[in-house]
């Protein structure tokens, strides 16, 4: 089964989870705000995409972060802090894809139809 990992309200996850229906992919919707950031998959994450995909450098979430805590942000483990003290602050959607070993970041309905196909 595929999981969609987001924001109910995030407007990226509202047009990956309109895709997702239109393409007849089942999925499981996870909720970052209601269910929290699983540390699990969260690992796994910062393995692949990796780290520096995970951390949305563009939104209102990192804007608020002080100058410290943003240069603090170098490598998988201070990521993994900031991510878990900050789930908005991972880029979104986060797709485990059935059957990939990998998860991808963001909405790339070109790279979704291929592993879609």
């Amino acid at each position: 089964m595929t999981t969609l990992y987001g924001i109910t309200n995030c407007d990226t996850v509202k047009k990956a989870r309109a895709w997702l229906t239109e393409h007849a992919v089942d999925y499981r919707f996870h909720d970052f705000k209601k269910e929290g950031v699983p540390e699990k998959a969260l690992d796994q994450w910062l393995r692949a995409p990796g780290w520096e995909a995970l951390v949305n450098r563009r939104g209102t979430t990192w804007r608020r972060l002080d100058d410290t805590t943003r240069d603090g942000i170098v490598d998988a483990a201070s990521a993994r802090a900031a991510l878990l003290a900050n789930p908005s602050l991972i880029k979104r959607p986060v797709v485990e894809w059935s059957g990939a070993a990998d998860a991808t970041t963001g909405f790339d309905p070109t790279d979704w139809q291929q592993r879609v196909s």
